[in-house]
């Protein structure tokens, strides 16, 4: 995987969007500069429809957050994370009060609510405020993420009038962080959280082991976080999270409804685990620890009972630590596991995730054995891929298997820009960014229908992704194309109107301190 691995003319959104709202804050740069889009035209995800009217909301010193009578403490929550991500830029003091009266933001939940789902939203601003509506408190956090961009970046300003009602196009929309091969602490990992959070991304998908180190502490086997974790590729330190750790990113991603779903990759890319303890070898002589970046060579001993007593007790303490619904256990690259004994330990592995009380999750090689009843894959083939491989994948799918979206000459976010990109890997292609978001999740495989697509996913691999710097290099702005892809209507992705609404975000980004790449094929602000 780390190795083999539509002018503006068109409305960015499927509702009519009225163009008497002021331009804002953004500069622009050219013959058609990003300061031409109304703020409801940079919206990002594009929403479903999007309605300019009337005059807006002056959001100022005298702001406030209403959480409405009765609302709930979960509503509270919501209104209290809302305040405190406003009032960075503005500086305002922004106090949440209950009472659904008077003016300011005005949050409430409606479970009659029409045309949202679970995590859409209304959004309509007036003269008197801004009401956010929906029928979730996931969805209210989502509409608090829209008025984020239609606030002025360094505020107070004004809130343009008008309407918004959203939903999402796929229920997963996630972004994977491989904290294995270069060791992140958990502080870079909840910034990630934020940084994705704000554009409607909602799974964390963190690849805790791998041949280079084992990164979460495992109280019934000690010795892999403690040996297996020290080390990293290029022979780093290497590090692990405690499970108080694993706990307080599973609490902070949850306040922004970001579900995680940790990966224990197995039975091969498990060298760290190898190392740690020598019964998990077929011949009882544990390996030295690995700091390089090869893959495919080491395997669990899928003959030994032992080793289904590690995956019990190593699946079982993170299920424990995990209320999300998944559990990932890879599957990929399995290359020293011949087929039989891979299908043989996938399947007992697989009964100990729903025995546990979890879903399964997969990379799309579990489709060559027998996938589980409910078992997700994550397909991440890209255009050079076998057609064997493909074919194995939607057969999965026909058979009920929902899929998640992951092609690495898409997606994969640790592949180069270009060819002068420092750092990141080219085995999938380069990947600029324009590239990244011109494809149709709905209507990527041939053979598989929309209905079977979870979502979409962006991975990052770290063989040589070794800092924050370089990691938000890679990461941004792709990330933002995959959380389009995932969240807006297919009638909304036209990548010369996207292009203008990413350039637009720049100011964002930039008072957020993220290093982006300032692709040529964007027109960004001079």
């Amino acid at each position: 995987m780390r190795v083999l691995r539509r002018a503006l003319g068109t409305l960015l959104v499927l509702g009519a969007v009225s163009c008497t709202a002021a331009h804002g804050d953004d500069a622009g740069a050219g013959d058609d500069p990003p300061a031409a889009l109304t703020p409801f035209e940079r919206l990002l995800p594009a929403p479903v429809s999007a309605h300019a009217a009337g005059p807006g909301y002056s959001f100022g010193p005298g702001t406030v957050i209403r959480t409405g009578p009765g609302a709930g403490e979960e509503v509270r929550r919501v209104g209290e994370l809302l305040a405190e991500q406003l009032r960075g830029p503005s500086g305002l003091p922004l106090p949440v009060i209950g009472g659904a009266r008077g003016d300011g933001i005005r949050l409430r939940i409606d479970a009659a609510a029409d045309g949202v789902g679970e995590e859409g939203y209304r959004l309509v601003s007036g003269p008197s405020g801004v009401d956010l509506v929906a029928r979730t408190p996931a969805g209210l956090f989502r509409a608090g993420q829209t008025l984020r961009q239609l606030v002025p970046v360094a505020g107070p300003g004004t809130v343009p009038g008008g309407t918004v009602t959203d939903r999402p196009r796929f229920a997963h929309r996630g972004a994977m962080v491989d904290i294995a091969r270069h060791f992140f602490t958990l502080e870079q990992v909840k910034r990630y959280v934020d940084q994705l959070a704000q554009y409607k991304i909602n799974t964390l998908h963190v690849h805790l082991t791998d041949d280079q180190g084992w990164r979460l502490a495992i109280d019934s086997w000690p010795r892999l976080a403690e040996y297996g974790g020290a080390g990293e590729v290029g022979g780093g330190p290497g590090g692990h999270w405690t499970k108080d750790e694993y706990r307080e990113l599973v609490a902070y991603a949850g306040e922004r409804y970001v579900d995680v779903v940790p990966e224990i990759d197995m039975p091969g890319h498990t060298n760290a685990a190898l190392a740690s303890y020598a019964e998990l070898n077929c011949d009882g002589k544990a390996p030295p620890r690995y700091t390089g970046t090869k893959v495919g060579f080491s395997s669990l001993c899928v003959a030994k009972e032992r080793t289904y007593e590690f995956v019990d007790d190593v699946l079982g303490e993170l299920a424990e630590l995990t209320p999300g619904r998944y559990l990932h256990i890879g599957g990929d690259e399995a290359h020293a596991t011949p087929a039989a004994d891979y299908a043989a330990f996938m399947d007992r592995a697989q009964e100990v995730v729903a025995r546990h009380g979890k879903t399964v999750v997969a990379w799309h090689q579990l489709a060559s054995a027998r996938p589980a009843a409910g078992a997700v894959l994550q397909y991440w083939g890209h255009d050079r891929t076998p057609a064997a491989d493909r074919s194995a994948v939607v057969a999965a799918a026909k058979a009920g298997h929902r899929l998640i979206l992951s092609p690495a000459d898409r997606v994969y976010l640790d592949m180069k820009y270009e060819a002068a990109t420092k750092p990141g890997l080219s085995w999938a292609g380069y990947v600029p960014v324009a590239r990244s978001y011109s494809w149709d999740p709905g209507a990527y495989l041939a053979g598989v229908p929309e209905s079977a697509v979870l979502g979409v996913e962006a991975p990052l691999w770290t063989e040589n992704v070794a800092t924050r710097a370089e990691w938000e290099q890679m990461a941004f702005p792709r990330v933002l194309g995959l959380a389009e892809l995932g969240w807006s209507p297919q009638a909304a992705l036209d990548w010369t109107a996207y292009s203008r609404r990413l350039a637009a975000q720049a100011p964002r980004l930039d008072a957020q301190g993220i290093g982006y790449h300032r692709a040529p094929d964007v027109p960004w602000a001079r």
